[in-house]
């Protein structure tokens, strides 16, 4: 049967702390609906033998029928990751977040009431307090600057936050390719061509405790380059 929610949780070298994000967002949606699903992305790179995610969430999997694991050998980073959560995604409302503890498992539930007591098509996050330095703090403020000043219109005053989630309606309407940190803006980016309506709520961004930063320098110009390209593709009809 088709459950009514489904929630993506990204665990990318999360390793044990995925045990208890996990176990706290199956007791925040058991709280609200009894028809859930989760899928938990534990890919992985190749040789790596120090990364356990994929044994924890393998593990979560074969203890709970309602947990799905994907533990595939990267092809991508990010992006590629939650793709191949989300192709595995049936729910009827489909959610995603990170499983690192720095966003809290139970703004999936307050995301979900949300959408589903509301005309929304999709309900985000938007971080009004962040625990992870100033630089990736003023890192976001100046890519959603150039993000809405090329794309005006979208409301999303943060871009890149999570947790996401759709109606399988509009869900369905989309067409991800990114392999990468672009993956949020181009569901944004989308969602604003489709004219969907957006609900967003607050939230507090954490540290990870449980890997550094996964977003370097230099990706600061490839979210540029990107967004250029994406701007660009709109210009032409592309």
């Amino acid at each position: 049967m088709t459950p009514e929610l489904s929630v993506v949780v990204l665990c990318y070298k999360a390793r044990e702390t995925a045990i208890d994000f996990v176990a706290r967002l199956k007791d925040a949606l058991s709280a609200v609906t009894s028809d859930w699903e989760l899928v938990l992305v534990g890919n992985y790179n190749k040789g790596d033998t120090t990364d356990t995610t994929p044994e924890v969430v393998r593990k979560l999997a074969a203890e709970d029928s309602r947990v799905v694991a994907v533990t595939l050998e990267k092809q991508g980073w990010m992006g590629w990751d939650a793709r191949t959560g989300l192709e595995r995604a049936r729910g009827r409302y489909i959610a995603f977040i990170d499983g690192d503890n720095q966003m809290p498992p139970e703004d999936v539930v307050r995301v979900f009431t949300t959408l589903r007591e509301s005309d929304y098509d999709m309900v985000t996050t938007y971080r009004v307090q962040r625990g992870d330095g100033p630089f990736r703090m003023f890192q976001s403020l100046g890519y959603n600057l150039i993000f809405n000043c090329l794309f005006p219109g979208s409301g999303v005053r943060d871009v890149n936050s999570k947790p996401k989630i759709f109606r399988r309606e509009l869900f369905d309407k989309l067409k991800l390719t990114s392999d990468d940190w672009f993956l949020d803006a181009e569901i944004v980016i989308q969602v604003r061509r489709l004219k969907a309506r957006v609900g967003q709520i607050p939230t507090v961004f954490r540290s990870s405790e449980a890997r550094s930063s996964m977003v370097k320098l230099t990706a600061i110009w490839e979210f540029v380059k990107n967004l250029l390209r994406a701007r660009l593709r709109e210009f032409t009809g592309r």
